[in-house]
């Protein structure tokens, strides 16, 4: 049995999908009910109360961990989760980390991430870490203003990042808990290309049939909007990495293609996908 976290999110929605397909039995953690399909059990539960998980790590093989963003600033220890897996006879744990790790190592949350990735590999358990950039489905902070006014605002509309799908993230990390070849890697995982959220708008338009206007917003704008949602430091170093992407940051990796045997999907996919969110 594998256990995935983060059970409603982009990412684990997919992965259990591709698990129960592939399979394999699943138990899925979140700290809200949620909709999970047939045949997969749900477990509420907090991550910031490790030994809460104990009833679910019971009789898993493997263990996706995905860290909720505001777990660091409740004061839990995550390695805590790694220690109760090894406890209780998970053989196996894939850890979602960041890019930011290796790109912009010294803030405070990736020094905690690498931290987090150091106990891991020090754990004797069977491990895989995968660190992905800025994510596709961040898009989705457009979708209200797409639907009632058919405009996306956003800071540097010309500069872009490679983003990656989470459909590509949860296909990496199935394979990951499942493949033995995948043992002590850790993956960079980004999209085919780098693209500009003004070339996203495009895509977006394109799936919707019909145009939208692109507003671009200072960062003292965006900074503002963000902050509404996420600690202002966080707010801070994402504008960073947006305005300014240093050179490891605009990198297209191999990834994705490596452990998959395929090209990274591109956002147009993502946009075509999703587009029911924006009509």
């Amino acid at each position: 049995m594998i256990v995935v976290t983060g059970a409603t999110g982009n990412i684990g929605r997919p992965l259990t999908r591709a698990l129960t397909e592939a399979g394999r039995q699943v138990t899925t953690v979140s700290r809200h009910t949620a909709k999970v399909p047939d045949g997969v059990r749900h477990v509420v539960a907090d991550l910031a109360d490790p030994a809460g998980l104990k009833p679910v790590l019971a009789d898993a093989e493997a263990l996706f961990l995905l860290l909720s963003g505001d777990l660091h600033a409740l004061g839990a220890d995550p390695a805590d989760i790694i220690g109760e897996a090894a406890g209780n006879g998970v053989r196996r744990v894939v850890l979602l980390s960041t890019l930011g790790v290796a790109t912009r190592p010294f803030g405070r949350t990736r020094i905690a991430m690498r931290a987090l990735e150091d106990t891991l590999r020090g754990s004797g358990l069977e491990w895989a870490v995968l660190r992905p950039g800025g994510f596709a489905s961040n898009a989705l902070w457009w979708a209200d203003s797409v639907r009632t006014r058919r405009t996306v605002a956003a800071p540097f509309g010309d500069v872009g990042v490679p983003i990656v799908d989470p459909a590509d993230i949860a296909e990496v990390a199935a394979a990951c808990l499942v493949d033995d070849r995948h043992i002590g890697g850790t993956y960079e995982l980004t999209g085919p290309e780098v693209i500009t959220p003004r070339r996203q708008t495009e895509a977006v338009a394109t799936a919707l049939g019909s145009p939208v206007e692109f507003h671009e917003l200072t960062r003292e704008e965006a900074r503002a909007a963000m902050t509404r949602s996420m600690p202002a430091e966080l707010a801070d170093d994402t504008l960073d990495i947006l305005g300014s992407p240093n050179p490891a940051e605009l990198r297209v990796s191999p990834d994705v293609r490596r452990v998959l045997g395929r090209a990274p999907r591109p956002f147009a996919d993502w946009a075509a996908r999703n587009v029911a969110a924006f009509r």
